[in-house]
């Protein structure tokens, strides 16, 4: 009895640690460091993602900025939707615009 007991609690105990997934890791910088000088040239990638928390703090990241700052309902662009995102630099803030249904529509540095 405690023989199928012990062999219950080994699968369920498998059983469960397959349902766990992986762990996310963390967002860190490449280089281990943030400069502080926003680039926008390397996150020009994000345009048209959701702008979960996790992207805009990837996005932060990536663009070596020490504050984000969101502006929602900025889907007015000029040059339309296929309009290429222009790429500035400078300050410590990244400007990321979102669109209807929560789209990233731009990036900029200030």
């Amino acid at each position: 009895m405690s023989r199928i007991l012990a062999c219950s609690l080994a699968t369920a105990t498998c059983l469960l640690a397959a349902c766990a997934g992986p762990q996310i890791a963390g967002v860190a910088p490449i280089d281990g460091t943030i400069s502080g000088q926003c680039h926008t040239e390397k996150v020009r990638g994000a345009v048209g993602l959701a702008a979960s928390d996790a992207t805009i703090e990837r996005a932060r990241v990536d663009s070596d900025s020490t504050e984000v700052q969101v502006v929602r309902g900025a889907d007015m662009r000029p040059g339309g939707a296929n309009a290429p995102v222009p790429v500035t630099s400078g300050g410590s803030r990244l400007t990321v615009e979102t669109g209807r249904n929560n789209a990233i529509t731009g990036l900029s540095c200030s």
